[in-house]
């Protein structure tokens, strides 16, 4: 009697060249969605919306900054129904294009000096495509990487796409410096949109050549392929949805209020150059490119809750603080404000994002789950830089700085409610597969 053939193991990558691959395209995604928050702060206001007040310009074009952030949702709730339905490798070759031709778009755009109000309407429709692919991003990525991970280095590995961030952040800043220092007008906005198309073929090279995350070949092979995951999910895991918006708050939206509003507070305070604020940004993300990967590996060693607290409970700490380093005017003060709230208030929370929210849901609704809680928390972040500009404006400083910590009590509540799930404090490891030994080995 025959017996039927068994599936074939998935094929499961080496994670070093998968969680770089990942990162990799992240960096690109990441540059392509920071160089708007850069632009919003320092050029659209007068390019696209032609304010006469610079106060006013600003509110406006940090409104189109929103949009962006308003379409993540949607991007990440078809990336996550899709990834749990066709894989998530597949999802992330469409996000890194969606992403990459709408921004190679923005920076062909005519500005309202050339057609009017036109200009301003184009720039939200290409925002709001920019905001669905950048949506779509995240969670294939982190889940390619923590999928492909041994148990013990999840952690490690989760937070390697994370680096993607910083790197991103670190390439769009420099590119405006860069450009504005061999261009005058427009061109010094329009090179850094334009340029995104080369990095975008480079990304989808290195992402075209890893193979399906093993965990989504084998919910095929077993049948555990929901019809609507995403809706699934949410009858099921709302909670823990919920919960994941909570925890980003501090994160997200320190990082806005940090870079995005504090490059125009600078300017409409009188306090500096707004360029001080990018050096300190370019700092921060450089030295991001290391802490990410220590916080995540030290979860594998103490649990995430812990490395996420050092994050959340520094921003409530540093709220009032941050700025009173910033309104000294010196600029290595500014410098110093802006590097310690990425690498101590930012960088221990979202290094442990991508292995703690991948932990929390079932893998055949994990795409799901992760795109919709980390896109949710967007809709908020995205309205912080305006609503810390209207703070600004309505009762000085001390309304963003307030703002910040109250962010970072939000996230601190969230983080001590929710549950543990690094293999090291759950019980899924021994005293032998945690030795320094051991983990080097591996």
């Amino acid at each position: 009697m025959a017996h039927p053939t068994p599936a074939p193991a998935p094929v499961k990558d080496n994670p070093i060249k998968v969680s770089t691959a990942s990162m990799i395209g992240t960096a690109v995604e990441s540059y392509d969605f920071f160089i708007y928050g850069t632009a919003a702060a320092a050029y659209f206001g007068t390019a696209f919306f032609h304010a006469e007040n610079a106060f006013v310009g600003v509110l406006a074009s940090f409104a189109t900054l929103a949009i962006g952030f308003l379409f993540r949702p949607l991007g990440g709730y078809l990336a996550g129904h899709f990834g749990d339905r066709i894989g998530r490798k597949t999802i992330l070759i469409w996000a890194l294009s969606i992403m990459g031709v709408a921004t190679f778009l923005i920076g062909l755009l005519p500005t309202y000096g050339t057609v009017g109000v036109l200009a301003p309407i184009l720039l939200i429709l290409l925002r709001a495509i920019q905001g669905i692919g950048y949506g779509a991003e995240w969670g294939g990525a982190v889940l390619m990487a923590v999928e492909h991970a041994p148990l013990k280095r999840r952690g490690f590995f989760g937070a390697v796409p994370q680096i993607g961030i910083p790197a991103g952040l670190l390439l769009a800043n420099g590119s405006f410096l860069l450009s504005a220092a061999l261009f005058d007008g427009d061109w010094v906005w329009r090179v850094p949109f334009l340029f995104s198309i080369v990095m975008v073929a480079i990304g989808l090279w290195i992402r075209l050549g890893i193979h399906e995350s093993p965990d989504f070949e084998q919910m095929k092979a077993a049948g555990e392929i929901h019809k609507r995951p995403a809706i699934q999910v949410i009858k099921q895991d709302w909670r823990i949805i919920l919960r994941i918006m909570g925890l980003r708050l501090a994160e997200t939206g320190g990082y806005y209020i940090t870079t995005s509003f504090a490059l125009s507070y600078v300017v409409l305070a009188g306090i500096s150059d707004k360029q001080y604020v990018l050096y300190g940004t370019l700092v921060g993300s450089a030295l991001g490119l290391g802490t990410h990967l220590a916080y995540g590996a030290l979860s594998d060693r103490i649990g995430r809750r812990n490395v996420f607290l050092i994050g959340s409970i520094f921003t409530i700490l540093f709220g009032v603080p941050m700025f009173l380093l910033i309104n000294t005017g010196a600029i290595i003060m500014i410098i110093v404000a802006v590097t310690l709230s990425l690498i101590l208030s930012h960088d221990p929370i979202f290094a442990v994002e991508g292995s703690w929210f991948s932990e929390q849901f079932d893998r055949n609704v994990r795409s799901s789950g992760i795109s919709l809680g980390y896109n949710g928390a967007s809709v908020i972040a995205g309205l912080l830089p305006f609503i810390a500009t209207a703070l600004y404006g309505w009762i000085g400083w001390i309304g963003p700085a307030v703002l910040l910590s109250a962010l970072g009590i939000v996230s601190t509540l969230c983080a001590l409610t929710a549950r543990e799930t690094a293999p090291i404090k759950t019980g899924q490891l021994t005293a032998a597969d945690t030795s320094p030994v051991e983990l080097l080995r591996r």
